[in-house]
This record gives C-alpha cells, structure tokens and sequence, in this order.
C-alpha cells in the first residue's frame, strides 16, 4: 500500500508512468529549440534596445520540464529526483543567463550565448535520453555489468 494514496490518487500515474520518459525526452529537445530561438530574439532585441525579455515558448518547456519531472520522481522516486534536480539546476542558469543578457543589452555589449545554461538543458536530454532509451542497451550493459 502506497502512503499517498490517500492524500492524492495515484492510479492515472502508473498508467501514464511508463511514457513519462519519452514524454520529459521530448520536452527536452524542445527546450533546446525554444532555447536557440529564443537566443537569437535575445540577440535581436540587445542590438534594438536596452532590455531582453523572456521567450514564452521556452519558458512553457521550462514548466513543463518541471512538471514532469516531479511526475516523474512520484512515478520513479531515485531516477526521478536525479532528474528534478538537473531541472531546477537549468531553471536557475536560465534565470541567471537571462540576466546576463539584460545586463549585456543595458551595457552596448555583445550578447553571448547562455552556455550554463546550454550544458544544464545538454544534461537533461542526456539523462532522459538514458531513462527512456535504456532498452536499447539493455541486453549490451546487463551482459558487461558484473554483479
């Protein structure tokens, strides 16, 4: 018996648990698309003016990234947390990187690309790439696993 399942249902999420990896591996290519998108606005908006605002699709991939990644940690607990934690670590480089850039607009500087940022979003595809693709290593990494 599951001690939260009187507080919240949890019978829709072993259902949808399985395609939780492939569903936070898709986010996550689409958080490195919204995220050059939303570079080159960056870019555009520092030569035009003094500020940079925020990309709307990126951050819906930020939240959504979020939330099922706390999905995820309910569904898989150890793998899941792992995972959260890589997204909280993007959203604050994200949150600082964006600053950078306003403070790089105000000053007549070059806008540079969000690299901290970029390395955090690289370390989510490469974990959800490993949470959802495993099978495909399976029989490979349990054959040279010595247990």
């Amino acid at each position: 018996m599951d001690p939260l399942q009187f507080l919240i249902p949890l019978d829709w999420l072993s259902v949808v648990g399985p395609v939780l990896p492939f569903a936070i591996l898709v986010m996550a290519f689409a958080n490195l698309a919204t995220r050059h998108v939303a570079h080159k606005r960056h870019v555009e908006q520092g030569r035009n003016g003094d500020s940079v605002e925020s990309y709307g699709p990126h951050a819906f991939t930020n939240v959504g990234l979020l939330l099922l990644s706390v999905l995820f940690a309910i569904h898989a607990p150890t793998g899941g947390t792992i995972l959260a934690i890589v997204v909280v670590t993007m959203l604050v480089a994200d949150l600082f990187e964006l600053e950078s850039r306003n403070v790089e607009a105000r000053n007549d500087m070059s806008i540079e690309a969000p690299k901290s940022a970029i390395l955090t979003s690289a370390l989510v595809v490469l974990y959800a790439a490993y949470y959802a693709l495993f099978f495909v290593i399976a029989d490979v990494w349990s054959g040279s696993v010595v247990a």
